[in-house]
């Protein structure tokens, strides 16, 4: 799991049709930068920051992104 504050970058979206769907409808898709901002301790939902926008996803949905850490938060 990448720490809350870092920027990656979404290599694959692994998992079923549905999970690409759901994921690709708030923009993250391979190639888009995301900047995680939180996540809670115990499975809880993981808030990103998609360019000027954030999203909350649930932990199990956060899992099935493969990403990169491409820095220290800038991008």
């Amino acid at each position: 799991m990448v720490e809350s504050g870092k920027s990656f970058v979404v290599k694959e979206i692994a998992g079923g049709i549905g999970s690409k769907k759901r994921l690709e409808a708030f923009g993250i898709v391979p190639g888009v930068v995301l900047k995680k901002l939180s996540s809670q301790i115990m499975r809880g939902p993981v808030v990103l920051s998609i360019k000027n926008t954030q999203v909350a996803i649930g932990y199990g949905m956060a899992k099935k992104i493969i990403v990169e850490e491409i820095g220290n938060g800038e991008g």
